[in-house]
């Protein structure tokens, strides 16, 4: 039994940690590793991307953490170079992170065997090979959004409709940066322009993608193509804009992929003016009319602190919503599958492949209806398209999901050569 005077000590300890409002036991912490690039190439996607995932789970620490722990979210940035994508993703394996958040494609490949023999799931939404999503072959690498398959196929099944139910005999262009994410859905355009008796004529770029004037008056003056799909990211996608608009090519023909279609694209295009009619493919819900976006808003301001205005970019703001919300709910149902007790890296990727359509409702519209499992680690490949349209991004389908046969059965014909 402690002393009388031990005894006091403790009391006037736990009195003052109640009136400097900090807890008298440490709350439990799992920690997140999150991978960034503030500084490289990539600097205005997660000048956005960063604050939103730190955004919601200071959200949810807010309001008691999930299942009784706290989120510690441990970022580093890798500048999008390789050597630092591997050496920020060692130390977050020494600070014992459950899940890693990664980012570059590049890097996504260096630390995939590395996952594997550490058993600890990797996070790659919308980038990295696409035959990730195969969970048999890639078991910790968990795309966890629609990869480049899944956004050429949603691509052309917009285009479909978009020109009136029927593609046969139509032109297609497909203007992409020439490296290997932009030469990834080149097998599934080929497919379906056999399927669906479309001409496919492709048009590459050079990185970084600065100078695409020849090859846009191609698409436009000689090919003269009925739709475009323009794989395109960094500074490019408003070069491509400003190109087309110049050339008198029509925006509402053309389609941009998920790194081809945010606020600062359109802005360094010239403005939503100038680039009214675009088309954009998203696997995020954009837009401001997300309660969950409010809630961020209101926590700020109880706080006494300015609302950031990242909050103004919905597109990237958005899908680091999505990308932290994923990672809570497979920490969530990591805990409970043990009782509360404390998750592993393992039970964390087990709590990813147990995500379904009901799994995200805390961020709402926002996220498609994802249904991760074991063998699906895309979560079902929704996309969902919208158009600029009077100065904002407007809804122009619901979410959807396109040719999975075609998709699946190039993720089995990539495992038997493999």
């Amino acid at each position: 039994m402690p002393s009388n005077g031990l005894k006091r000590l403790f009391g006037a300890a736990v009195a003052a940690m109640a009136l400097s409002g900090a807890p008298a036991f440490a709350q439990k912490e799992i920690t997140v590793g999150f991978q960034s690039d503030r500084v490289g190439l990539t600097q205005t996607i997660c000048a956005v991307i960063c604050p939103a995932f730190h955004d919601y789970m200071a959200l949810v620490n807010s309001k008691g953490g999930v299942e009784g722990y706290k989120i510690k979210v441990l970022e580093i940035d890798t500048e999008y170079k390789v050597p630092q994508g591997v050496e920020a993703y060692e130390r977050m394996k020494k600070e014992g992170a459950v899940a890693v958040a990664l980012y570059g494609t590049a890097i996504v490949a260096a630390l995939t065997q590395r996952l594997n023999d550490d058993k600890i799931p990797g996070t790659a939404p919308g980038f990295g090979n696409a035959v990730a999503a195969d969970g048999k072959r890639y078991p910790y690498l968990i795309p966890m959004a629609a990869g480049y398959w899944s956004q050429a196929a949603g691509g052309v099944q917009f285009a479909k409709q978009t020109l009136g139910g029927s593609l046969k005999g139509k032109k297609l262009g497909y203007l992409y940066i020439d490296n290997p994410a932009g030469r990834e859905p080149l097998p599934i355009l080929e497919a379906l322009a056999k399927i669906e008796g479309f001409e496919l004529k492709t048009f590459a770029v050079p990185a970084p993608g600065l100078e695409l004037g020849a090859q846009v008056l191609d698409i436009a003056q000689r090919y003269r193509a009925d739709f475009v799909m323009a794989h395109l990211f960094g500074r490019s996608p408003s070069v491509a804009i400003k190109e087309f608009k110049r050339v008198g090519y029509p925006l509402s023909k053309v389609l941009g992929f998920v790194w081809s279609a945010a606020e600062a694209d359109v802005e360094a295009a010239g403005g939503f003016g100038v680039a009214e009619g675009y088309y954009t493919v998203q696997f995020a819900g954009v837009g401001q009319d997300y309660p969950v976006r409010a809630e961020i808003a209101d926590m700020y301001k109880k706080q006494g602190k300015p609302v950031p205005r990242e909050l103004a970019s919905t597109v990237y703001y958005n899908r680091g919503i999505v990308w932290a919300a994923a990672h809570v709910e497979a920490i969530r149902n990591a805990v409970k599958a043990k009782a509360g007790g404390m998750p592993t890296s393992e039970d964390v990727k087990k709590g990813f492949e147990t995500i379904n359509a009901n799994s995200l409702a805390a961020v709402g519209g926002i996220s498609p209806p994802l249904e991760i499992t074991a063998e699906d680690h895309e979560g079902g490949g929704w996309v969902q398209i919208f158009q600029v349209k009077g100065g904002k991004f407007v809804k122009a389908s619901e979410w959807m999901q396109a040719y999975r046969d075609v998709v699946k059965k190039h993720l089995e014909a990539d495992a038997k050569r493999n």
